[in-house]
């Protein structure tokens, strides 16, 4: 291949253990919900290494409200299938429900991934 065929091709992103995580949590709340806020911190005890994430999930919605309630009963104990990481901790922090004007749940989670050397 030559260079300037090299230089032309699209650039692919890595997708992170963040994104894989995302898409597990969309997958659980049955793709009814919308990540508001991430974030994402290192973390490290004496045997592990991973990462302290904690998000904000939106659902809107009158069926998304039950995809809501689902996904709250069944965070703390799913087991998540993410490449090269263990989902170790997965915990509701809040979670805000609203009737009116229109239903309106909010998530916020904190979820502990260890890397799965």
């Amino acid at each position: 291949m030559s260079v300037e065929a090299k230089l032309k091709r699209p650039s692919r992103t890595r997708r992170t253990s963040g994104d894989r995580l995302c898409e597990a949590l969309m997958t659980l709340a049955q793709h009814h919900a919308q990540v508001i806020t991430h974030s994402e911190k290192a973390w490290a005890s004496i045997t592990f290494a991973g990462t302290r994430h904690s998000l904000a999930l939106v659902f809107a919605g009158a069926d998304a409200v039950e995809a809501g309630e689902h996904f709250v009963a069944e965070l703390p104990d799913h087991e998540f299938a993410i490449p090269g990481q263990l989902v170790a901790d997965a915990t509701i922090v809040e979670v805000e429900h609203r009737i009116a004007p229109d239903p309106r749940f909010v998530v916020q989670c904190e979820l502990l991934l260890l890397e799965d050397a």
